[in-house]
């Protein structure tokens, strides 16, 4: 199980994402859908899960299934700075736990 999951898909960030965890010797994991963040996150609670608000894979949807099935697990969701709307949908699917 990795230390890490992070739910990115765009596959120049995820190279980045890749190469700083492997520099840093740090377990990562890269999923690209709700359904297999879920799926990681069932088999061991990760130290971290990132998930990248930009994704095309319904990232909301994966948040809210995330607090869902582990609700104390520790996450981190990030976006462009200019998409507050998109982070306060994310702020929003927390709430509704």
């Amino acid at each position: 199980m990795a230390n890490v999951l992070a739910m990115v898909d765009d596959l120049f960030f995820q190279a980045k994402i890749v190469e700083t965890a492997r520099h840093l010797a740090v377990d990562l994991r890269i999923c690209t859908t709700p359904d297999a963040l879920l799926t990681e996150i069932s088999k061991a609670t990760p130290k971290l899960v990132v998930v990248d608000l930009n994704s095309r894979n319904q990232p909301l949807e994966a948040i809210q299934r995330m607090q869902a099935a582990a609700p104390d697990g520790p996450w981190l969701a990030f976006s462009h700075t200019v998409q507050t709307e998109l982070a306060e949908q994310a702020h929003a699917a927390v709430a509704a736990k």
